[in-house]
């Protein structure tokens, strides 16, 4: 694969720092986007800015990428992850902590709001209804992680990952998209089950209740992925056109997800002490296991949120 590159003016310029990497394979018009988070695999600011510095030009240009000195419409546009074994573990809970503790409503907001400016675009095609989104699943996808994944037109998952929200286990919802995503597949009832389970479900019992659109062997995922392109590319226009109907029939609007959003914020700031400490738990079991550095990432925040506010 060579890397995608869009015009000089609205470029992603490719930086040391960058936690979100482009592919461009021209056969297919397929763009292929990799998370590559510095520490934790989760939606750290930092992670945030960057997919939103690239699709923000994907969307100007409509759907176009500059490949080999020519533009090329995008086709497909796949999100994938490069940390082994995880797609996505969602919201950066060090900061949701610190920023709960210090009763900062605004950034809680804005982080909010910046989860809404990368998913709401992706649910929309990125306003270009010839694109069609995937999400590549290998390893966990857990609350923000599993709803960018629901984001996608389709979402294709190897048998090993494991997907959930288990927002409640500390009294706390998932916020981003999971309501409105989860409704629009499966019916209001059935996504209150499921975000009050706190459960974390396998990629066949997700298939199982048509969550997960293609199950993938271990390993395999990325030749699913292209497989599935190949054997739809003839009908692509069709196919293109149901997943428009369906967001008709269904729509998720910018200013539900800000409601819902603000919701959050709200049950954010009741949240109490014990509740908290279960948020601090998952953050350093779950650094001990990718070796994030979690000092690192606090020390990070407040230049971010002051950048990008």
């Amino acid at each position: 694969m060579q890397q995608a590159k869009l015009t000089p003016r609205l470029a992603l310029e490719e930086r040391k720092t960058s936690q979100f990497a482009v592919e461009f394979e021209s056969a297919t018009g397929t763009l292929w986007g990799y998370f590559e988070p510095i520490g934790n695999p989760c939606f750290s600011l930092g992670l945030l800015a960057d997919i939103r510095t690239h699709d923000s030009a994907l969307q100007v240009h409509n759907g176009h990428v500059l490949h080999e000195g020519a533009m090329h419409k995008v086709h497909y546009y796949v999100a994938a992850s490069r940390t082994p074994g995880v797609y996505n573990l969602g919201g950066d809970l060090s900061l949701f902590v610190m920023l709960i503790r210090l009763r900062d409503r605004e950034a809680l907001s804005h982080y909010a709001r910046l989860c809404i400016d990368n998913i709401y675009p992706r649910l929309s095609n990125y306003f270009c209804p010839t694109l069609t989104t995937i999400s590549l699943v290998q390893g966990a996808a857990l609350g923000g992680g599993f709803e960018t994944a629901l984001a996608s037109d389709v979402i294709v998952a190897e048998e090993g990952a494991q997907m959930g929200l288990p927002e409640v286990l500390f009294n706390l919802f998932p916020g981003m998209g999971a309501y409105s995503l989860l409704a629009r597949r499966i019916g209001m009832r059935a996504a209150e089950q499921l975000i009050l389970s706190g459960r974390i479900w396998s990629a066949a019992e997700l298939h199982g209740m048509g969550l997960v659109d293609v199950l993938a062997a271990h390993g395999q995922g990325e030749a699913a992925t292209r497989e599935w392109i190949m054997n739809t590319g003839k009908r692509r226009n069709g196919m293109q056109a149901v997943f428009q109907a369906r967001k008709q029939v269904h729509p998720i609007t910018r200013e539900e997800l800000d409601r819902i959003a603000e919701v959050w914020v709200d049950a954010a700031l009741r949240l109490e002490e014990k509740d908290l400490k279960m948020m601090a738990r998952l953050v350093r079991s779950q650094s001990r296991r990718h070796g994030a550095a979690e000092a690192a990432r606090a020390a990070e925040a407040p230049e971010l949120l002051a950048a990008s506010a």
